[in-house]
């Protein structure tokens, strides 16, 4: 039986990776796009992430994601997660992670002959005192996303580097690349693959892919949805359920 202050350690490593994963997603996927919200316009997610490892579930309970066109090309990003993790044999943890906050920018549009391309680079502040799901550093990301469309289907994807202070992390590099294709008004279909380096001395590379996408009952609001597993050696199974409305 691990003691209080391993199982607190471990339980931190857990719920700091949940963070991460949060934080680069572009919902329902980990791979994010260049495209900003409309000028003027609003994004509201209340959403759940969860990870399964053997022994271990972990993700967000929920989290809730507001976006706002600022200026044309160019929107704001709040995040602001509930995470919680449950590890068999030990006690059940729910409690409020860093801030994230974001600008996206679009400084190419899309063309015939070339893909729309932007910035979205995102900071977690420390928020609230919380041992088990923040270790109290600033922690930063700076992305390039891409974008093609044909028609109904569209690809995008792109690559960042973390910039993550703290105890036993290092900086690390996520890519990742997505492919969809919208059937109807009121359906949409995709799917991606991603690898990121390690995010700690003692943890390794991982590798996965997602299938998901939207279904869209009205203009405003989209149920999105995603499930995928790793393809390394940490068997861990991921999804993603959101609501979403946009004004």
């Amino acid at each position: 039986m691990l003691n209080s202050s391993l199982r607190t350690l471990l339980l931190l490593a857990l719920s700091l990776l949940v963070n991460v994963n949060i934080a680069f997603s572009g919902p329902p996927f980990n791979t994010d796009d260049p495209e900003p919200v409309d000028f003027r316009h609003w994004e509201y997610y209340i959403s759940s992430i969860n990870n399964h490892t053997p022994g271990t579930w972990s993700g967000t309970l929920p989290h809730l994601e507001f976006n706002y066109g600022v200026v044309p090309g160019m929107q704001l990003h709040v995040l602001l997660p509930m995470n919680y993790t449950q590890q068999s044999g030990h006690e059940n943890m729910l409690g409020y992670a860093d801030t994230e906050v974001g600008i996206k920018y679009r400084f190419m549009q899309e063309t015939d002959n070339s893909p729309m391309v932007g910035i979205f680079p995102i900071v977690e502040i420390p928020t609230i005192k919380n041992n088990g799901f923040s270790d109290g550093k600033t922690k930063i990301y700076l992305p390039v996303w891409l974008q093609k469309s044909w028609g109904k289907l569209s690809s995008y994807g792109g690559a960042g580097y973390w910039i993550n202070p703290g105890t036993n992390n290092k900086n690390w590099i996520f890519t990742g690349w997505e492919l969809q294709y919208e059937f109807s008004k009121t359906l949409m279909l995709g799917g991606e693959v991603f690898y990121h380096t390690a995010s700690t001395n003692d943890s390794k590379s991982v590798a996965g892919f997602n299938i998901g996408g939207s279904v869209n009952p009205s203009e405003k609001f989209h149920i999105i949805f995603s499930a995928g597993h790793s393809v390394t050696k940490d068997k861990t199974f991921s999804s993603y359920f959101g609501l979403l409305w946009t004004i």
